[in-house]
C-alpha cells in the first residue's frame, strides 16, 4: 500500500459517512487524520450537532469492532474495562471483557463521569492495554477513542484532567451547520424514519483491521525532513515562551503533531510532510495542551487566536 491507496481509502470512507451526515467535512477529516496517525480525538460541541451520529457512521464505514460507553456520574471503572467474575461451576475466575475491548470506542459525554472512572481510559489510550486484578490485557493495535462532550452544560460535569486531555491527539470544536446544510438536514432527517437508525443509510464497510494496520504502516513511512522537525519544535517551544500562556505544550505535543502531519500528508497523497500540514493541524493539536494566563483570560483572548498568532510568528522552512 502507498499514499495514493491511503488517500483513496480515506475518500471512500468520507463518501460512506456522507450518506448519513450532512456537512461536518472538517470533523470527518480530523477523525480520519487521527485514525491514520494512531491517535484519539475529542469532539466538543453543543447538543444536536451530530457528534455521536458522526462517530457511529465513521465506525460503520470502517467496518471494525465498535464499542460505545455512555458516561454517567455512576459509571464505574469496571463498567469500562471489565472484571473477573467467579464461576461457581468451574471454581475459577472468568474474564468478562468490557466495551473497551474493540477497535473504535465512542466515549459519549466523557465529562459526565468522575475522574476515577475517566482514569480507566488513560492506560488504554496510551498503552493500548488495560490492567485489572494484576493482569495486563492487550487491546487492538488500531484502538481509537472518539470522545464527545458538551461545552455549555456545567451541572454534573467533571472537567477532564490535563493528563487525560494530553492523551487526545486532537480536540475539535464541532460548529453549527451553515444555512444550506441546515436546510438539507431538515429535509434529510425530518421525515418519518428515525434518523438515528444508521442501517437505513446503507453505509458499507470500506476497510478491515488488517488493511488499517497496513495503512498506518504506510503513514509511518511518510518522510519528515529535518527542517520540518525543527519547525514543529520551534512552534511547540514558542507556546512555552508566550506571555499569554501559563502552561505551554509538552514535548509529547510535538511528537504527536509530527505524527498527525504525516497522516495529513498521506491523506493528501503525498509521501512527505510540508509546513502547511503542520499549520493546518496546529490548533486542534495544541488547543487542549496549553492553558491561558490569567491576564489573557481577563482580556478575553482565545486559545485558538493565540496558537494561530504563534504559528504566524514561527518561521516556516521554504
Amino acid at each position: 500500500m502507498n499514499v495514493d491507496d491511503v488517500r483513496a481509502l480515506a475518500t471512500a470512507i468520507r463518501e460512506e459517512v456522507a450518506k448519513a451526515i450532512t456537512g461536518q467535512r472538517d470533523t470527518v477529516d480530523l477523525m480520519l487524520t487521527a485514525l491514520f496517525a494512531g491517535g484519539h480525538i475529542l469532539l466538543e460541541g453543543p447538543p444536536g450537532t451530530a457528534k455521536t451520529m458522526t462517530a457511529r457512521c465513521f465506525a460503520q464505514a470502517l467496518g471494525v469492532a465498535y464499542g460505545r460507553i455512555q458516561f454517567t456520574p455512576d459509571l464505574m471503572p469496571g463498567d469500562i474495562v471489565g472484571s473477573n467474575i467467579y464461576n461457581f461451576q468451574s471454581g475459577q475466575f472468568t474474564l468478562t471483557r468490557g466495551p473497551i475491548f474493540c477497535d473504535l470506542l465512542l466515549a459519549d459525554e466523557i465529562n459526565r463521569t468522575p475522574p476515577k472512572t475517566q482514569a480507566a481510559l488513560l492506560e488504554a489510550m496510551q498503552e493500548h492495554a488495560v490492567t485489572f486484578d494484576g493482569t495486563t490485557h492487550a487491546l487492538s493495535q488500531n484502538f481509537m477513542v472518539v470522545a464527545t462532550q458538551n461545552p455549555i452544560e456545567h451541572q454534573g460535569v467533571y472537567p477532564l484532567p490535563e493528563a487525560q486531555l494530553d492523551r487526545f491527539l486532537f480536540k475539535h470544536r464541532v460548529s453549527y451547520p451553515d444555512l444550506k446544510e441546515e436546510r438539507a438536514i431538515i429535509v434529510h432527517h425530518g421525515g418519518g424514519t428515525a434518523s438515528h437508525d444508521i442501517a437505513q443509510y446503507g453505509i458499507n464497510a470500506q476497510t478491515d483491521r488488517k488493511t488499517l494496520e497496513t495503512a498506518l504502516a504506510t503513514v509511518g513511512d511518510v518522510t519528515l525532513v529535518d527542517d520540518v522537525v525543527g519547525y514543529i519544535a520551534a512552534l511547540v517551544r514558542r507556546t512555552r515562551e508566550s506571555p499569554d500562556l501559563e502552561v505551554g505544550a509538552s514535548p509529547r505535543a510535538g511528537a504527536m503533531l509530527a505524527r498527525a502531519a504525516r497522516a495529513r500528508a498521506a491523506l493528501d497523497g503525498r509521501a512527505y510532510v510540508i509546513p502547511d500540514d503542520v499549520k493546518a493541524l496546529a490548533i486542534p493539536a495544541l488547543r487542549h495542551r496549553v492553558i491561558l494566563s490569567p491576564a489573557a483570560q481577563i482580556d478575553g483572548r482565545l486559545v485558538e487566536q493565540i496558537v494561530s498568532d504563534l504559528v504566524d510568528q514561527t518561521e516556516a522552512p521554504r
